[in-house]
This record gives structure tokens, C-alpha cells and sequence, in this order.
């Protein structure tokens, strides 16, 4: 079992217009509203490929109201813990002519303590059940309705996936707690945030992280991705996915750097591509594989087949084609950073 969990959820709000016009006034068609926040955008992904997963996140006040029943129209597995402030909004301008889109995302408030505490308590649960019904599985040697693998190929492992931002005033302890919630459960844990959580993910031992280069470079002062992405090894994680835009995706570990891409980047709506590469990661390794190679090569895919999506939380069709045409290689250190690990002014 995957379980997402989005600590700062959003109600995400997307309209598309012919051209965005700095300080004019844009008519467009009616908008989408979704349940959205990175994990959920995981969560939508990783589903609708069959994998089984369940979506952890508060939700509060009229927004929340309008996120939950959103989230309840749909097919996805999910618990929302109930919170006093209101659920953030996050607005996606879609430029059509240019093929770019701007975003404004609210930061949202800081839930109660209480509130964190029955987030966690969502977790334990989860993860529980989550280990039942691997050992169910293990002990009878079918595969799981994710697609998970059968004994005596690969090990089924329960994946918690901690997305996305922490809303200002969460707790210093927050994430190294979820992760060692994780971990303790005996799952893989995978974290996609920025700012100092993401280092505080990395010192609580998160298996994956998944930066892209400016929140690699804000978190470490290194401006050089491949110390960057070292320094997070060096503090804990055993994988780092950088996401480097248009020039594709590294994988980075102790022991190598591979890098996948596509000859051309694709144009459209970039806002869930992060999130599907980690959704592809969870899946891959909820399976079984470890292999740096093949989870880049599925996370770059997945998130190039996002990008051609309207909204986030969706990828293309097309992913088979585009990961066949990925250009993966071990590049140079020197063809990715410059040669030395100069610090970014604080």
C-alpha cells in the first residue's frame, strides 16, 4: 500500500486564457475546482495506474467543505482529518499562447497541536493496516490490487509519502516524526518538500527525497546539484530524484548519477509533474524495485506525461512512448554544475 499524506493541503483552482496580460483583465471558461496539495496529486496518480493507496490531509472551513466533497466524488481511498482553519486555495493561470502557467499558492495556517497529533494517529492507522495486509498477501503469494509482485520475486513493502509544503508555525518536529512513524512501520518513506524541512528530512533517515534545483539549492547553499544532492545523502537519504525542468531528471546515491531526458521538452501545464514522478517512484517501489535506473527512467516519464495534462494530478496516456524515448545516460559532473560546490548567498 502507498499512503500520501499532505500536511498543507490546497483547494486548487485552474483557469485556462488565451494570453495572460500583466495588469489586464482576462475572461476565460469555467474553472476546475479539485482536491489538490501535492500528495493528493500523488495519491490521483498513483490510483489511477491501479495501485492501492490511501490519501491522508486535514481539510477545514467552507474551502475544506468544497475539498472534501470534491475528494468524495472520486474513487480515491482517502481520510481527511478535521481541522478549525480553513483549507488554503492554490490558483493556476494556464497562458494557452505561450504554453506556461503562473501560479499563486496561499500558504494556509498552522493546525493545533491536537489537530498534528490526530494527523499522526491517521499514519499509525494507516500503515497498520497497510502492514495486514502485506503479510496477508506475502502469506498467501498472490499479488495485491496495486499490482504488487508475488512472493519469491519481489518484497512487498508498505511506501509513506510526506508532500508538499508545511504551513508557517508547523512544528520543528513534524516531518522527522512522520518519517520516523514511517520507518518504524517498516515503510519506505518518501518526502517531497522544501526550505529546512527537506533538510530535516534527510537528517530523519527519509528514503527518497525529491527536490528540484532551485529547492535543492535554497535548502543547501550549494548551488552545484551534485553536492547538493550529496549533502542530503550525506545527512541520511539514501536516494535523491532532482527535477531539473526542461534538462529532465538525476537520480543521485552513493554510488552513482544517472540522468534521463527527453530531446525535446514537452509544452503545457508543468504544476503536477513533480508529484507524478514521485507517485512513479512510490509505485516502483511499493513493488519491489530499487534500482536508481529504472525508477528515474519511470519518474521522468510520468512527469514529461503530466506536463501534457490540463491539471495536476493526471498523466498521459502516451508515458510507454515517452519513456522509450528517454535519453538516459552518466553524464560528467562537470556537464551538470559548475566544477566547484560554491555556496548560495544566505
Amino acid at each position: 500500500m502507498i499512503v500520501t499524506v499532505t500536511p498543507n493541503p490546497a483547494l486548487d483552482l485552474t483557469w485556462h486564457v488565451e494570453r495572460i496580460v500583466p495588469g489586464g483583465t482576462h475572461r476565460a471558461a469555467t474553472g476546475v475546482a479539485r482536491a489538490g496539495g501535492k500528495g493528493l496529486n500523488v495519491a490521483r496518480v498513483a490510483h489511477a495506474q491501479g495501485a492501492a493507496v490511501l490519501a491522508l490531509a486535514t481539510a477545514g472551513g467552507p474551502t475544506g467543505d468544497e475539498f472534501a466533497a470534491e475528494l468524495a466524488s472520486t474513487s480515491i481511498p482517502h481520510e481527511l482529518v478535521p481541522v478549525r482553519a480553513a483549507t488554503r486555495r492554490s490558483v493556476a493561470l494556464v497562458d494557452e499562447h505561450l504554453g506556461d502557467t503562473t501560479i499563486v499558492n496561499e500558504r494556509g495556517v498552522n493546525p493545533t497541536v491536537d489537530e498534528w497529533d490526530a494527523l499522526k494517529a491517521a499514519v499509525l492507522r494507516a500503515l497498520a493496516t497497510g502492514r495486514s495486509v502485506r503479510d496477508a498477501v506475502e502469506g498467501s503469494g498472490s499479488a495485491d490490487a496495486g499490482g504488487t509482485a508475488p512472493v519469491g520475486t519481489k518484497k512487498i513493502k508498505p511506501v509513506l509519502v510526506l508532500s508538499g509544503s508545511l504551513p508557517p508555525g508547523a512544528p520543528d518536529d513534524l516531518l522527522p516524526s512522520l518519517i520516523w512513524i514511517g520507518r518504524d512501520a517498516g515503510a519506505i518513506v518518501i518526502a517531497d518538500t522544501s526550505g529546512p524541512a527537506l533538510l530535516a528530512a534527510a537528517d530523519a533517515g527519509a528514503t527518497v527525497l525529491k527536490p528540484n534545483a532551485a529547492e535543492l539549492a535554497e535548502a543547501t547553499g550549494l548551488t552545484d546539484p551534485i553536492a547538493g544532492a550529496c549533502e542530503l545523502l550525506h545527512r541520511g537519504a539514501k536516494l535523491v530524484l532532482l527535477s531539473r525542468g526542461a534538462d529532465g531528471m538525476l537520480a543521485v546515491t552513493s554510488d552513482e548519477v544517472v540522468r534521463a531526458r527527453l530531446a525535446e521538452p514537452l509544452a503545457g501545464n508543468p504544476t503536477g509533474a513533480g508529484d507524478a514522478a514521485v507517485a512513479a517512484c512510490a509505485v516502483l517501489m511499493a513493488q519491489g524495485e530499487r534500482k536508481p535506473t529504472a525508477l528515474l527512467r519511470r519518474a521522468t516519464a510520468w512527469s514529461a506525461a503530466a506536463v501534457l495534462m490540463p491539471v495536476a494530478g493526471e498523466i498521459h496516456s502516451s508515458w510507454p512512448e515517452l519513456e522509450s524515448a528517454l535519453i538516459v545516460d552518466s553524464p560528467p559532473l562537470t556537464a551538470l554544475s559548475r566544477p566547484s560546490a560554491e555556496r548560495t548567498p544566505r
